[in-house]
């Protein structure tokens, strides 16, 4: 380890072991201030609620109660069957999504009509829930003149419209919202898993077979123990921890008659305790919390691998890959035109007046426009539509800025300290806001007033940064060390260095400020939580109006779609980044 002065500024280099090791990281006062902002924010909005929130699970007005609130929430009528739903979203969702994204990432491999069919996935990956939620409520309408999954139905199973089956009734409402769900995952599935298989090398298929395997031994050996094994585990691990947001769908897509029927403990920590710290809700929060943390936690260790990673050389070009079979390019395009299907729905309701989309279903009128007119004409939607742009510009301009000052000096830790801190991070990541949600309340009194802009602003910043964190940490620590040390050597100040770095890592920068921009576009509980009557975002906007769903489809539906355009050209737009910036910074 050697120490020079570069441009009148001390510079340490560690040429100690390894090359990759051969790093330049910021002095120790530098480090210190570089993380004082992340650390502030986590500390104060997610780390000390958790502790506050397990303080009330087993306290009542400072006095220890034990497990008390435990029993006594646990024994609530309805509690058993709303932890066993819990569970069942977090199996079995995962598993149909992380199956249909492998097999469909497969089959639009190579194919001409590939690009296309994976483009129609990706749409819903970018749309807000709450739009996914108002979509699927449009085509399981009870009536089947209104609703086109109802109407199928009626027909396969040969019933009477009268006696037309409950697509959102008490038997059924789960599976029909986790069809939502799957339909608005997959495409990220497939994301993943391609980047995947496009990194296995063709070798390894030629090399099972010239020892004899078969194909089965060829998908094992040269497909799923190198690379697609991790990355099932990662697809999986991700969207059960995307399934606690079913809060979205539930209160958007089920008819309050059957909301018990399909609550988890998502909605039920809402329904207990809201916006406050209670004892009960506190203990569901924490059986919740544990649960989360404790699988992808889980998840990370199934995946791990040295840190840094050891550098890979660049592979020759791999060799052509035969096109997949017929019968699998058929399944690609099948399941684009049934993810077409609701987006067709949606726009179609959308082009009719209040009325005719109130009376009937979008194919028995011509479309009139009329909903869109009322629209364009109003400022409601547009004052909201603007106050979610700030906000969302806002809160990604700054955890870009503090993911990138923390992202800085933790890229060059190594060993258990490295792997420690990112651990860490993704616990972090994965908090739930509500179980939360009461004592980060208490900390924006203290320092804000509640449902102000600036106390949303900062919930979403807290909530936002520790993903970012490990995104661009693990991206800097990816860097070669040539390109470290330019970066470094060249910058008359450590803002320089940095500046140089975020350029190398294009990638992951825009995939952090495209997701968490969405993230914040497409949020429905932190505005519903922390929003107040002038900071109401998008989400709580729309979800307001699904109170007279029936009556308001068609506004709904347009507003929904004005809503979806955003989002979805960002997404699409940066795709390639996206799966870069992840793969290379976030799947770790």
């Amino acid at each position: 380890m050697s120490q020079v002065r570069v441009l009148g500024e001390l510079a340490v280099l560690d040429d100690v072991g390894p090359a990759r090791r051969g790093r330049a990281y910021p002095a120790a006062g530098a480090t210190s201030a570089l993380l004082l902002p992340a650390a502030v924010l986590l500390g104060g909005l997610v780390l000390w609620p958790v502790l506050r929130t397990m303080h009330a699970s087993v306290t009542t007005d400072g006095r220890w109660v034990g497990a008390a609130h435990f029993r006594t929430a646990l024994a609530a009528p309805g509690t058993g069957a709303v932890v066993g739903r819990t569970v069942l979203w977090a199996l079995l969702v995962p598993a149909v999504v992380t199956a249909l994204g492998y097999l469909l990432a497969a089959a639009s491999r190579r194919s001409q009509e590939g690009g296309l069919v994976r483009l129609i996935l990706l749409v819903p990956v970018a749309l807000p829930l709450v739009v996914t939620g108002v979509t699927f409520r449009l085509m399981y309408d009870p009536d089947p003149s209104r609703g086109l999954a109802t109407l199928v139905a009626t027909r396969l199973t040969g019933r009477p419209v009268e006696d037309a089956p409950q697509l959102l009734g008490p038997g059924m409402v789960t599976v029909a919202l986790m069809s939502a769900f799957v339909w608005a995952w997959v495409g990220l599935a497939v994301l993943v898993f391609r980047s995947a298989l496009d990194a296995v090398p063709p070798s390894l298929a030629d090399a099972v077979r010239a020892y004899g395997g078969t194909r089965r031994h060829v998908l094992w050996d040269a497909q799923w123990r190198p690379l697609l094994l991790r990355t099932t585990a990662v697809v999986f691990a991700l969207v059960a921890v995307g399934t606690s947001r079913t809060f979205d769908l539930i209160l958007v897509m089920t008819p309050g008659s059957v909301r018990d029927e399909a609550s988890v403990l998502a909605l039920r920590i809402w329904q207990t305790s809201g916006g406050t710290t209670t004892g009960d809700g506190a203990a569901l929060g924490v059986v919740w919390l544990v649960a989360v943390i404790g699988g992808i936690m889980v998840a990370a260790l199934f995946v791990r691998q040295a840190w840094p990673p050891p550098r890979v050389e660049a592979a020759p070009e791999p060799a052509p890959v035969a096109p997949p079979r017929r019968v699998f390019r058929l399944l690609a395009a099948g399941a684009a035109i049934a993810w077409l299907v609701p987006l067709v729905v949606l726009v179609a309701t959308s082009a009719h007046g209040r009325v005719d989309a109130a009376a009937r279903g979008w194919w028995s009128a011509p479309p009139n426009g009329e909903s869109y007119r009322d629209l364009v004409t109003g400022t409601e939607l547009w004052r909201t539509l603007g106050f979610t742009l700030l906000l969302a510009t806002a809160v990604t301009a700054t955890v870009l800025v503090v993911a990138l000052l923390a992202a800085y000096p933790l890229a060059w830790l190594t060993g258990p300290a490295a792997q420690a801190t990112g651990l860490l991070l993704l616990a972090a990541s994965v908090v739930p806001i509500q179980v939360i949600a009461g004592p980060v309340n208490e900390v924006l009194g203290l320092v804000l007033s509640s449902g102000t802009a600036q106390g949303l602003a900062l919930v979403h910043i807290a909530l936002g940064v520790p993903f970012a964190v490990l995104v661009l940490r693990n991206a800097f620590a990816d860097l070669p060390v040539e390109q470290v040390r330019d970066a470094r050597l060249g910058g008359r100040r450590w803002w320089h260095t940095l500046r140089r770095l975020a350029r190398h890592n294009l990638s992951a920068v825009v995939a952090v400020s495209v997701l968490e921009f969405v993230q914040v576009w497409n949020d429905l509980v932190v505005g519903r939580l922390f929003g107040g009557p002038g900071s109401s975002p998008l989400g709580p906007f729309l979800a307001e109006q699904t109170r007279s769903f029936v009556s308001n489809s068609g506004a709904l539906a347009a507003s929904s779609v004005l809503a979806s355009v955003l989002p979805v050209v960002l997404v699409v737009l940066s795709r390639r980044h996206l799966v870069a910036g992840l793969v290379s910074g976030g799947v770790r």
